[in-house]
């Protein structure tokens, strides 16, 4: 009997949810101490697009509301580890940009994560976790789609 596509869904996200929840458990018990994955998260941004974003840009990216992107990025700035500057021409703007001591608290980060996740994948495979990625991928665009 072929499985209904309301099973198939449940249990991919059912899956998705758990791998979420366990991923996000270990990568907070080896993150730098003070580090939650949400600082982590804006800092690895920063760090990769190496321009600055406004607080309403970096909530969109995360998909998160301002006010929850606001007070991550307080936590950030009080560690040093965000430089938040007004927008020149517009003073109601703001805009972050990730500072030297928040570059090395990253790569602090990066250095603690990457065993944990290289032995994830090395247990898995690499060439089976290559080819879920596509899969992975279209499924984040489609539901970035849906908002």
């Amino acid at each position: 009997m072929a499985e209904k596509t309301d099973d198939i869904a449940i249990a991919l996200f059912g899956e998705l949810f758990m791998a979420d929840q366990l991923a996000r458990n270990r990568i907070s018990k080896v993150l730098p101490k003070g580090m939650e994955i949400s600082h982590f998260g804006v800092l690895n941004h920063l760090a990769r697009i190496q321009e600055e974003r406004t607080p309403a840009q970096l909530a969109s990216s995360f998909h998160v509301t301002r006010g929850a992107m606001t007070n991550t990025l307080a936590k950030l700035e009080w560690a040093g580890h965000v430089h938040i500057r007004p927008d020149w021409d517009d003073a109601r703007r703001k805009f972050v940009a990730i500072s030297p001591a928040g570059r090395a608290a990253r790569d602090a980060a990066v250095q603690a994560i990457a065993p944990l996740i290289g032995e994830v994948v090395t247990s898995l495979g690499a060439d089976r976790v290559r080819a879920v990625l596509p899969v992975l991928r279209e499924l984040r665009t489609k539901l970035e789609g849906d908002d």
